[in-house]
């Protein structure tokens, strides 16, 4: 709303919002393209959809200086190479000429935050720019934005479910629930004296980092990888000039039968790669995927197709992996239907699963750009829940929730 980018369907009901004096609710489509990038910039939640995917991102971070300044080529080429090593992506001449898709979701995340900070906003709107990035890049991005603070002195208004965050970067905090302010004040004040019931359950909902006592785990393993490995190739002529990235380097690993194995690592580490190898969303370069004693390595496309009831992906994002002409009911209940369920009480077990993720059935006939982008997660989880499979691979299946939310998903998967 403050940046005038509601969809259509949606408008300002009422009240103001002044920004340096100036009524932005009530300011012409032209005026608003003055303030967006040099007066306000915004960094997206879900990257993938707020970049252009036929640009690369060398040329989406200089349209900013095109647009804005008389700044040369050369100039913008240079500006765009230090953005991208001040937002710590590796290899800023390489990052540049790569295409989004070529990018992991938290570089992806990291090239918006270049974008936002390219002009030194005087107003930076951050739409959970910490969301998909593992905690080391998280630490720098905040220390970026703390430094451009006492450089520029740009305002920040942080949006975010992250209290570690919030701790971290914020003077004053608000807390909102079902669109209303429940409670605001100094940072340290809500944080250690909460008042509304709301807030405190929040709170309360912040996982521990003490490990739960470890639990007997089976013998045997329903999931066994061999030396799976994965390399990209992209661009050059004949050759020369191509991106080679070594993403996945003979992983070897075990997964014995309900149990849960944790895979961290650094944005760009390849974990999300190593997650599609598995689900044989991008074919291996080598090595074995046995799953039940079938080496899903081997198996042809038809033969993937037949057995995806056993083991099925939650996506980073959300929004980029979810069909957005497809309501969200049919999205969740599409699975079991492909594999023989009848239609009724597959739509019976969609809306239990709806709730079993803290959503509200009767919001199964919207479509997905209808929903927060939590909420698309959770729609994410329940369509990979629906087909009951024998392995969940989750990629950051519950960065984009809540705390509370997070704390019910990760029971319920227990």
């Amino acid at each position: 709303a403050v940046m005038r980018l509601l969809p259509p369907e949606v408008a300002i009901a009422g009240g103001r919002v002044l920004f340096e004096g100036k009524d932005l609710a009530s300011a012409s489509n032209a005026e608003m393209r003055k303030v967006r990038g040099a007066g306000i910039a915004m960094i997206f939640q879900e990257p993938m959809t707020a970049l252009n995917p036929l640009r690369s991102i060398g040329d989406q971070i200089g349209e900013m200086f095109e647009i804005h300044t008389n700044l040369s080529t050369s100039e913008i080429k240079a500006r765009v190479l230090a953005l991208l090593q001040d937002v710590r992506i590796p290899d800023p001449a390489q990052a540049a000429r790569a295409y989004p898709h070529e990018l992991s979701g938290g570089q992806r995340q990291r090239a918006m935050i270049a974008m936002a900070l390219a002009l030194d906003p005087r107003l930076l709107i951050a739409d959970e720019p910490t969301t998909a990035l593992d905690v080391t890049t998280q630490a720098q991005i905040l220390k970026l934005i703390r430094e451009l603070q006492k450089r520029r002195k740009t305002a920040v208004l942080f949006i975010t479910h992250d209290f570690g965050v919030v701790a971290e970067i914020a003077d004053r905090v608000v807390v909102m629930q079902h669109g209303q302010v429940v409670e605001q004040g100094p940072v340290q004040d809500v944080l250690r004296n909460p008042q509304h019931p709301y807030t405190k359950q929040l709170i309360a909902a912040v996982p521990p980092l003490a490990a739960p006592p470890p639990r007997t785990l089976n013998t045997d393993a329903i999931l066994t990888l061999e030396n799976v490995s994965k390399t990209y190739r992209n661009g050059g002529f004949l050759g020369r000039g191509a991106r080679v990235t070594h993403a996945v380097k003979s992983v070897s690993l075990n997964l014995p039968r309900g149990a849960t194995l944790g895979i961290v690592g650094e944005s760009g580490s390849g974990k999300s790669t190593l997650a599609r190898c598995i689900v044989r969303l991008i074919d291996p370069d080598g090595g074995a995927i046995v799953l039940e004693g079938k080496d899903w390595a081997k198996l042809s496309r038809d033969e993937v197709r037949r057995e995806t009831k056993h083991i099925q992906m939650v996506f980073q994002d959300p929004f980029a992996s979810l069909n957005p002409r497809r309501k969200a009911g049919d999205l969740v209940a599409q699975g079991p239907i492909v594999h023989g369920m009848p239609r009724k009480q597959a739509w019976a077990e969609a809306q239990e699963l709806f709730r079993l993720v803290g959503l509200d059935p009767s919001a199964m006939d919207r479509l997905p750009h209808e929903f927060s982008g939590g909420q698309r997660q959770r729609i994410g989880l329940a369509r990979a829940l629906a087909l009951k499979p024998d392995v969940l691979v989750a990629d950051e299946a519950v960065s984009a929730l809540d705390v509370s939310v997070q704390a019910q998903v990760l029971t319920m998967l227990h």
